[in-house]
């Protein structure tokens, strides 16, 4: 069996743009207010940005030989079935107007990648999990128990 692990951060732009807003939010309150109340709105959102990026770009996949982890869900491998890596359209499409609304999704707005894992367990409600993944051939080749070099 495969092994695969992924922390799916958000990327470095998003901790610029966070950091730019950050410091305009304390020239917007500075200037009329004063250094004191810019210091506390410029820090009171940047720890609520980082405690935002921390917790959404926390999110794990992970794969070992009995079960996959995606996000906060976790499967044992023998419930799961035929494996699709996806990519640009398809990997839009399978997050957007080709999903199940039943399915269980992993999505990041910011990786381009997918993997859709069929479900065997007839007592699991989602037919299918899409997880969101930049390497989708190495996380599909751990999942089907294959090994795929690193590209």
């Amino acid at each position: 069996m495969g092994t695969y692990r992924e922390s799916l951060r958000v990327p470095v732009s998003w901790w610029i743009i966070a950091a730019a807003a950050v410091v305009t939010l304390f020239g917007i309150v500075a200037v009329p207010v004063g250094t004191m109340a810019g210091a506390v709105v410029g820090g009171l959102a940047a720890v609520l940005l980082l405690a935002l990026f921390l917790r959404y770009g926390g999110a794990r996949v992970e794969v070992d030989d009995t079960r996959l982890h995606a996000g906060r869900a976790e499967i044992d491998r023998t419930y799961l079935g035929t494996v699709e890596a996806l990519t640009g359209d398809e990997a839009r499409r399978a997050f957007g107007r080709d999903c199940d609304p039943k399915a269980f999704l992993v999505l990041r707005s910011y990786i381009s990648g997918a993997v859709r894992v069929q479900i065997t367990d007839p007592a699991d409600p989602a037919p299918y999990w899409v997880i969101a993944t930049r390497h989708p051939d190495r996380l599909a080749a751990a999942l089907s128990g294959h090994s795929v070099g690193r590209s």
